[in-house]
């Protein structure tokens, strides 16, 4: 059984940290592209980071560009979100993903195929 499990979140306020971190269990880890994408109430899902397995290249949204830093632990099946300096416009729910196919879009979330529950994140201003 493939799962996901993502913890971390809460509530900080403005300026402050978060790290999330995701488990993973039951797939190729070491081989899947690991992703996160969060979700406002009343807004669709979007992108947030990416990491590929092969090369361990970074994507990132531009609204998080210098604040956040995604990275992974192959030997612990677990990717990370260094979140800071965060805004009230971050809260959101932070899912992680995962997919283990090659050449397709990383910043998609049509690309990956597993998804974790997701953990909340709220920013007081």
């Amino acid at each position: 059984q493939i799962q996901l499990v993502e913890s971390g979140g809460g509530l900080v306020q403005a300026g402050g940290s978060l790290r999330l971190s995701c488990l993973a269990s039951g797939l190729p880890f070491s081989r899947s592209t690991m992703g996160w994408f969060r979700q406002a109430p009343g807004k669709e899902r979007e992108f947030v980071a990416a990491i590929t397995w092969n090369d361990k290249t970074t994507y990132y949204a531009d609204f998080v560009k210098g604040r956040f830093t995604i990275s992974r632990d192959d030997a612990k099946n677990t990717v990370y979100l260094q979140m800071n300096d965060l805004r009230p416009e971050d809260t959101a729910v932070y899912y992680c993903a995962a997919y283990s196919a090659s050449s397709l879009i990383v910043i998609s979330a049509r690309s990956y195929n597993f998804w974790g529950q997701g953990t909340q994140v709220t920013i007081s201003s």
